[in-house]
């Protein structure tokens, strides 16, 4: 079926808002999970040492994102399975294991750093021991995880959401000089050295991140198992046309909601962090206290209170993301919308890889290595996953008669070549010291 990928075709104005919002689910909550505490700081870093010359990255990846994670959901909702799942069907159980182990380190890493960046802000906002907050956090989440149904939770966390606007709240607090803000998206002043390549892969990386492939897929075959009347598009090919068009709307609408965001948090850095000489950010909750004597009170306490509402979005999409992997690859029942009693396997990577996050977060950790290096690292291990990702969708033993388009077959190899250039360019610049 060549369908054309473009996010609002057939789209017209008439069309009640309601029915735009019923759309949006997999593709909305995976864009704004990605603008996590881990993203916030590697974006904070980005505008506080490269100012403003970094914000041209929001406007290249975008169409990638959208492309990468269009294919995701497809993989899903016509195979009704997930990446793992369907991984181990097709190809060597070795590739599948190496995957998802590396999924699992990072994603426990992710939010470690996570769950430390929102009990140092609650720590900055009322006083009191950021560690608690942080096992606070950790453990409210999972027990959200595991006694809340998937029905119920998916609301929860497309109000969460919201808590992003912070960000673009932010930038309107503070002073910005648009012209300049234009002149630097066309013509950015950089020197391409190591730190500059680096800083470039770790923004590819925590933007263009393994967990949210593998859960835009998961969250698909959730979606379709708990609406009446779906099933995989391979067996029920009538429900194509109206499935990919949502996919279109809400995909492109999440990853544009996360871009402009991410957009917004290099912008405020860049023009107050930058502009006073602070070039180093350690975590996000850095960014916020080095706000707070430049951009003023209000600017501080929108910028910390968005910690927290997306880490309470993004720890649930890294521990599930990792569940629905680890559940794929071995073949056990998975789903949030399962009590924990009939997925016991599932709910238990969900429980020890929080945890584990957690338990990470009481241990002599550099911040700014557990924050920059692990997006460093999602940009490294994203290359030979959506590499996989990118045959499996064009295989008629995967998606039958719904292989991507050819359109979309272009785009998401060029994400494939784009973020594996910007990998071997950073080892190379790395490797001349």
């Amino acid at each position: 079926m060549q369908k054309s990928f473009l996010p609002f075709a057939g789209l017209t104005a008439a069309r009640p808002l309601r029915s735009w919002l019923k759309k949006l689910g997999p593709g909305l909550i995976t864009g704004a999970a990605d603008d996590d505490p881990s993203g916030i700081a590697t974006y904070s870093q980005a505008g506080a040492q490269f100012g403003l010359n970094l914000l041209w990255t929001m406007f290249f990846t975008y169409p990638l994102m959208v492309g990468i994670q269009i294919i995701s959901a497809r993989i899903g909702r016509v195979t009704g399975k997930g990446l793992a799942g369907n991984i181990r069907l097709h190809y060597p159980r070795a590739l599948l294991y190496a995957i998802v182990g590396l999924l699992l380190a990072a994603n426990t890493i992710n939010i470690a750093a996570d769950v430390a960046a929102m009990g140092d802000a609650l720590a900055l906002l009322a006083g009191g021991p950021a560690h608690l907050y942080a096992a606070g956090f950790g453990i409210v989440s999972l027990l959200l995880q595991v006694f809340v149904p998937y029905s119920r939770y998916v609301r929860l966390l497309k109000w969460l959401t919201l808590g992003l606007l912070a960000y673009v709240g932010v930038a309107f607090a503070v002073q910005i000089s648009w012209p300049q803000v234009g002149l630097a998206l066309i013509a950015p002043k950089l020197e391409w050295n190591a730190a500059t390549i680096t800083t470039v892969v770790a923004v590819f990386g925590t933007t263009i991140s393994p967990y949210l492939f593998f859960w835009q897929a998961s969250q698909e075959v959730e979606e379709m198992q708990a609406t009446p009347g779906r099933q995989p598009l391979i067996e029920a090919p009538e429900q194509a046309r109206a499935g990919f068009r949502r996919i279109r709307i809400d995909t492109a609408l999440g990853m544009g909601f996360s871009n402009l965001v991410a957009f917004f948090i290099i912008l405020t850095t860049a023009v107050t962090l930058h502009a006073h000489g602070i070039d180093t950010i350690q975590t996000s909750a850095d960014a916020a206290t080095a706000l707070r004597p430049i951009a003023g009170e209000f600017a501080f306490l929108l910028f910390a209170a968005g910690i927290i509402g997306t880490g309470l979005l993004a720890v649930p999409v890294l521990a599930g993301s990792a569940a629905y992997a680890m559940a794929g690859a071995f073949d056990w029942k998975k789903g949030l919308e399962h009590k924990p009693a009939m997925a016991k396997r599932f709910y238990a990577i969900i429980a020890v890889s929080t945890l584990a996050g957690v338990a990470l977060g009481f241990m002599p950790i550099d911040p700014i290595k557990a924050l920059y290096w692990s997006a460093v690292v999602n940009g490294v291990i994203s290359v030979p996953i959506m590499a996989v990702m990118m045959l499996m969708s064009a295989r008629v033993a995967v998606m039958g008669r719904f292989v991507i388009t050819r359109r979309l077959k272009w785009l998401g190899w060029l994400a494939t070549g784009a973020m594996a250039l910007a990998v071997v360019a950073m080892f190379a610049t790395l490797g001349q010291g």
